[in-house]
């Protein structure tokens, strides 16, 4: 599928000698190619997407062979390609990013000895708890970002070693699927900072892979990407990829970083008094930390964008899934925006419904893996609409918990700061603003499909949150932040901040409404209470 103009139909802004960058970004649920200017701006015609999905099993695995997600992104980049070639443009660079916390084995011949596993595979949640019973979980999070939980490699290691011993002993390599592209691309496997920051193996303080965690793991250092050797761009293609891409050969590549901090960066969210909030398949709320150390908050994550930057949050794993779930299962209309003027047309939590959207189990903020889905308070007269605004409602106090907990935790270390605002203006608007010395953001910027396809969704989260929430006009924030920090190597760019963001409409949170939350928010946390926490099963 292309997204974009149909091949052939080529409208490029630009046609000079200004460097041009290209993205290839893995989703968890497609592979986008596009180009980007020197403005950062998005060409028009160029790039293609194709979908894929996951093998999922009773047991909570969720995977993709490595294989067909490398021969998509071939395909996407050839594609790109060709349109380049006939249009006269050559990249100045090509810039990768991939989601996060996945992994797979090589083998000694550079055969791929399990599939990629995805970060919402949960089978090892058992090895988690085994970790656990090893370690002091806190201070364990407090040098790696990283909780012990099923979407961190960790658990997922432990849990291969054990259930597919033939395939573990058989790998000579573990790395994410970015370095297995690099691997088929160049003949060399090359990570970045960035997403060997989001693995659980890293120190984030320190900037290299944790002894204690490896300590407790039955793989060598050995087996992972040098230290040394990340974040160096590549430019040697393989034979038959130098010979097949004449345009691409030459340029640096660089590795992949992980798909969430460049979301960050595309949507002009480089600074900590500006979270972005981002719902795709799953969902994340963000904010990038600019300093040489970090104290990591025991209730959030915390990763990098790269050698200087932290990307500090917490994260759903059930977002535009959600919405998708529901509308599969409740065969709502195939009109989308019918649908959206019937959600729209409901009151905040007037259906009497208490909703967990756990489909996929939780990660932010209990990291319960076992949690799953629930509704109570249903009645003869409950309709599917009424179940799909509490869904999606619940995704909204579900961002909620998440928000009290970063602005908490930043007013505690102190990481706002009033010298990021942003070319854009957003800071300025209107009274509501709060003063760069509290936790509490200047600006939440929202993007992903989800939410820029869901008004009324926007809605809700702005009136659980009490926040003005600004749309992100970049169509496809996270290839943009893979350009920007290209464009910053590349020294085109002294800062990602020098070319903000395009930014659409505010919605206001509506009086009344936060109250209505507050209640529905009361009522979620004593289900969750009754289901879950009187149960200390992971």
């Amino acid at each position: 599928m292309n997204s974009h103009s149909a091949e052939g139909a080529l409208t490029p802004k630009n046609t000079s000698d200004e460097p041009l960058i290209v993205t290839l970004d893995v989703g968890t649920s497609s592979v986008r190619t596009l180009l980007f200017d020197a403005q950062a701006r998005e060409m028009e015609g160029f790039g293609t997407q194709r979908g894929y999905h996951v093998a999922t099993t009773p047991d909570g695995g969720v995977e993709v062979e490595a294989d067909h997600l490398a021969a998509l992104s071939i395909e996407a980049l050839s594609f790109i390609h060709a349109q380049m070639k006939t249009a006269k443009l050559h990249p100045a660079a090509v810039a990768c990013c991939t989601f996060w916390h996945n992994v797979l084995g090589i083998g000694a011949d550079e055969r791929p000895t399990t599939p990629v596993l995805h970060l919402f595979d949960t089978r090892s949640a058992a090895a988690a708890r085994k970790l656990a019973q090893q370690f002091d979980v806190r201070y364990l999070h407090e040098r790696t970002g990283c909780v012990l939980h099923p979407s961190y490699l960790p658990a997922k290691l432990l849990w291969l070693s054990e259930n597919r011993p033939e395939a573990f002993r058989a790998t000579r390599r573990w790395m994410s699927f970015g370095e297995y592209l690099f691997l088929k691309l160049f003949g060399r496997a090359v990570a970045s900072t960035s997403m060997v920051s989001g693995s659980g193996l890293w120190n984030q303080n320190e900037n290299d892979y944790d002894a204690v965690v490896l300590s407790a793991l039955p793989i060598d250092k050995g087996q992972l990407t040098p230290e040394r050797e990340m974040d160096e761009p590549l430019k040697d293609l393989r034979g038959e990829y130098k010979s097949q891409w004449h345009g691409l050969a030459g340029a640096p590549w660089y590795p992949a970083l992980g798909d969430g901090a460049c979301n960050n960066i595309g949507s002009g969210c480089h600074a900590p008094d500006r979270f972005a909030l981002m719902v795709g398949t799953s969902g994340a709320m963000r904010a990038v930390i600019e300093q040489p150390r970090i104290e990591i908050p025991d209730s959030l994550w915390c990763y990098r964008v790269d050698r200087r930057r932290f990307v500090l949050g917490g994260a759903l794993s059930n977002g535009g899934l959600v919405f998708e779930w529901m509308s599969r299962t409740l065969a709502l209309p195939a009109d989308r925006q019918e649908t959206e003027k019937q959600v729209a047309a409901l009151a905040p939590d007037s259906h009497g419904l208490t909703f967990l959207p756990f489909f996929a189990g939780e990660r932010s903020t209990k990291w319960r893996a076992d949690a799953r889905a629930a509704v109570t308070g249903m009645s003869m007269n409950t309709r599917p609409v009424d179940l799909l605004r509490a869904a999606l409602e619940s995704v909204a106090l579900r961002f909620r918990e998440v928000y009290e907990l970063m602005t908490a935790q930043l007013d505690h270390t102190g990481a706002s700061s009033s010298s990021s605002v942003s070319a854009s203006g957003l800071s300025d608007r209107g009274s509501r603003q709060p003063q760069a010395s509290s936790g509490v953001p200047r600006d939440v910027v929202a993007s992903g499909g989800a939410l820029i396809h869901s008004p009324a969704w926007t809605q809700m989260i702005a009136d659980a949150l009490d926040r003005p929430v600004t749309l992100c006009l970049e169509k496809e924030a996270s290839s943009r932040g893979a350009a920007l920090l290209a464009l910053e190597r590349l020294r085109v760019i002294s800062h990602v901040r020098d070319l903000p963001a395009r930014m659409g409409s505010t919605l206001e949170p509506v009086e009344g409404h936060h109250q209505a939350y507050e209640r529905a928010l009361r009522r979620q946390r004593r289900l969750y209470g009754k289901l879950f926490e009187e149960d200390e099963t992971v």
